[in-house]
C-alpha cells in the first residue's frame, strides 16, 4: 500500500466535477471521463470489439493489455466482466493502465455505482484500491487477474516498461484538450510495446491522431463510432 500523500490526495480530488448525479468532469482538463449515453457500452464498443475480443483471447496462457488513461477504471471493470464470462482454462490477464492524476476510491466507486452490471468488479477494485495511490499500484484482485497502475507523465512511464500488449485501449482526455496523450512520441512507444499482430482501439478520430498512429507503423482502420459519432479508430501491429 502506498504511503499517504496529502499533496496528491488533494491534487486528485479537486479537480472533479459532478454532472447528472454520478458522472466525473475534469477540470483540469474540461472533459468527461466517459461517453454520456453509456460509457460501459462505449468501451465494449471501442475498445473491446476494436481489439478483437474477446475472440483474440480465446486460448491458455497470458493476455496483456495495456491503457492510456485510467481514469475511474470502467474499461478495466468491464473487460474484466467479459474476461470472466469468456476466457478460457488457463488463461490469464494482465491489465496495465498508464495514470498521471489517480482519482481517490470513494470517486471510483460513487462513478462506478451507475453501473450495475459491474457491481461486483466495481466493489473488488475499490477495496484494494490505495488510499493515496502514487508509484506502481499492483492489485492480485482473483486467480489469474493482475491490475496494474503507473502513475506518472505517460510518456515517461512508457519509456520504462519492456514487456509488450496484446491490446491497447487508447482512452486519454479529447485529443483538443489534451495533446500531449496523443503525440507521435507517445504513439511511438506504444507501438514499440505492442506485439506483432497486436491491435489498439480509440475513441479518437481526429486527423492528427490517425496520422501519428500510423506514422509510428500501425495500420490504422476507420469504424463508426459510438452512440452517433461518426467514426472512432482501431488497427493492427503488422506481424513480423
Amino acid at each position: 500500500m502506498a504511503d499517504h500523500d496529502p499533496e496528491n490526495e488533494r491534487r486528485t480530488e479537486t479537480v472533479l466535477d459532478w454532472h447528472e448525479g454520478d458522472m466525473p468532469y475534469s477540470r483540469a482538463f474540461d472533459d468527461h471521463f466517459y461517453c454520456r449515453s453509456d460509457g460501459r457500452l462505449e468501451c465494449g464498443h471501442v475498445f473491446l470489439a476494436g481489439n478483437g475480443l474477446p475472440q483474440r483471447w480465446q486460448h491458455p496462457g497470458p493476455f496483456r493489455i495495456g491503457e492510456l488513461g485510467f481514469g475511474t477504471g470502467l474499461n478495466f471493470c468491464e473487460t474484466w466482466r467479459q474476461w470472466r464470462e469468456s476466457a478460457p482454462a488457463g488463461a490469464s490477464l494482465s491489465f496495465t493502465s498508464f495514470e498521471r492524476f489517480p482519482m481517490a476510491r470513494g470517486d471510483i466507486a460513487r462513478a462506478l455505482s451507475h453501473w450495475p452490471e459491474i457491481e461486483r468488479e466495481r466493489a473488488l477494485l475499490t477495496e484494494e484500491w490505495p488510499d493515496a495511490p502514487e508509484g506502481r499500484v499492483e492489485i492480485d484482485l482473483e486467480p489469474g487477474v493482475r491490475l496494474t497502475v503507473v502513475i506518472g507523465a505517460a510518456l515517461e512511464s512508457l519509456g520504462r516498461e519492456k514487456t509488450p500488449f496484446d491490446a491497447w485501449y487508447l482512452d486519454g482526455f479529447a485529443p483538443s484538450r489534451n495533446p500531449d496523450m496523443w503525440s507521435a512520441e507517445l504513439m511511438a512507444e506504444v507501438f514499440r510495446l505492442t506485439v506483432p499482430g497486436g491491435r489498439f482501439g480509440t475513441y479518437a478520430a481526429a486527423g492528427f491522431v490517425r496520422r501519428n498512429l500510423a506514422g509510428a507503423g500501425f495500420a490504422v482502420e476507420r469504424r463508426p463510432g459510438f452512440a452517433g459519432k461518426r467514426e472512432m479508430l482501431c488497427g493492427e501491429k503488422p506481424a513480423a
